[in-house]
């Protein structure tokens, strides 16, 4: 007899669930099919399980497909099952293509293709659809989204868009997509909501026109880069019904927001200075370096140095001023942008070819708060205080590259929870753009 075994959620059991067991089934002559715990689930960074374990049993065993079920709970308990339960054949979704690879050395490892398009009819009836989502661009951010993706329950990346047919065609091959280029509302018509991970131009223009179409929309920074824009998009959503949400990942990581929650409780006194900084030194050839117009340290990095400033200081500023240092092809290499506030200060620095230190640093009335780099992960900080023997120091959860958070929190709103909304509020996102918008005007004169 061929033994068979498969691992997943297996949460809000859905078709693609089906197909997977279905192919594993086929492999042999006895599926055992394995079901994370929820502990397990948080432990390995799996985000938004709305399903209980016994209802995910309960799901997999009315599939008829399952000979087995066992409960996985801990880390190594793959090759312990597959030895104790001498295992012949590991199959798992193509999405986890080579992960397992390691198992090799215990049996046969087979990656079975993933479903695309995932019905939200087959949902039960009273629980949220999956979302199905599509990603516009198919650059550098696009693989981390659908990498990220894998680990947040009630969401499928179905499909993908770019204009240029043969790096649509590539990406959708790649990842088992749905590719399409051209006509962006044929794109639109098959999917819930869209993840807009392209040139910072084009944001404004592809979110307007999936809001029209009452699609959500998770859009990488800058939103837009002007102030009416921004207002616009976010009157439309609501008219529409639809979530919009600016694509900030360090606004959604739990540390940052523990980080920020420290800063406001009174330990460091009042805030009366924010410093952020975020800095790479850039291979020459990418867009942030060549493209005169849209390209340079601020449009790249500014949101995130704006993030905090906003959130502990407000977002009413009294007044603005930029400093940049160009390259020959007049792109900013490094720009710091200062601010006043009615009881604060303010520096933003960002850098794409000048290299600084990049911390984050709140100065309050009674001590500080230190974030190292990348504080933008906000992997560990410290407060600290006059007295330099006191110390506290602070190492929270990060989780892959922290997109799984921004994604937990689009799903969540999409299925109601608005209580995420303060992570970045429409006010803070529209005070960014306004920050652009003056940027561009600066950088004009």
């Amino acid at each position: 007899m061929k033994k068979v075994i498969t691992y997943g959620t297996f949460d809000l059991f859905h078709d693609g669930h089906y197909n997977i067991l279905k192919r594993a089934k086929a492999l042999g002559d006895y599926l055992i099919v394995g079901i994370t715990t929820e502990h397990y689930d948080l432990q390995r960074g799996k985000l938004n399980v709305v399903d209980t374990l016994m209802e995910r049993i309960e799901h997999v065993k009315q599939s008829g497909l399952a000979d087995e079920i066992i409960i996985e709970d801990h880390e190594e308990q793959k090759q312990e099952d597959i030895q104790k339960m001498n295992v012949d054949i590991f199959a798992i979704g193509s999405d986890w293509c080579g992960a397992f690879d390691y198992l090799k050395q215990y049996c046969e490892v087979v990656y079975l293709d993933r479903t695309p398009n995932i019905s939200s009819t087959q949902i039960r009836e009273g629980q949220h659809p999956v979302l199905q989502i599509g990603i516009v661009g198919t650059g550098r951010i696009a693989p981390r989204f659908f990498a990220e993706s894998k680990y947040v329950s009630g969401v499928n990346a179905r499909a993908a868009y770019n204009p240029h047919k043969e790096s649509s065609q590539a990406f959708g091959k790649q990842y088992e997509l749905e590719a399409y280029y051209g006509e962006f509302s044929e794109f639109l018509d098959r999917i819930d909501a869209i993840y807009i991970a392209t040139p910072h131009q084009t944001h404004y223009d592809y979110a307007r026109q999936a809001l029209e179409k009452k699609k959500h929309v998770l859009c990488e920074k800058p939103l837009t880069f002007t102030v009416s824009e921004a207002k616009e998009l976010y009157e439309l959503a609501k008219r529409q019904g639809v979530v919009l949400m600016e694509g900030i990942k360090t606004a959604y990581c739990p540390g940052f927001n523990q980080m920020m929650n420290i800063a406001k409780n009174g330990i460091i006194g009042e805030i009366k200075d924010v410093e952020a900084c975020f800095s790479r030194i850039t291979a020459p050839n990418l867009r942030e370096m060549v493209d005169r117009a849209y390209g340079g340290a601020f449009l790249e990095f500014g949101s995130y140095t704006l993030l905090p400033i906003f959130k502990l200081l407000g977002c009413q500023y009294e007044n603005v001023r930029f400093d940049s240092i160009l390259a020959e092809n007049g792109i900013d290499l490094y720009t710091k942008v200062h601010f006043r506030f009615k009881d604060g200060l303010a520096m933003s620095k960002t850098g794409v070819g000048v290299k600084s230190e990049g911390q984050l640093l709140i100065s309050g009335t009674k001590g500080y708060i230190l974030a190292e780099s990348p504080w933008w992960l906000t992997k560990s900080f410290e407060v600290r205080f006059e007295d330099p023997d006191r110390i506290q120091r602070y190492s929270p959860k990060f989780l892959g590259d922290g997109l799984r958070y921004e994604i937990a929190d689009f799903v969540s709103k999409i299925n109601g929870n608005e209580k995420m909304s303060y992570h970045l509020t429409e006010e803070e996102s529209i005070a960014m753009a306004g920050v652009v918008e003056e940027f561009m005007k600066d950088r004009t004169n």
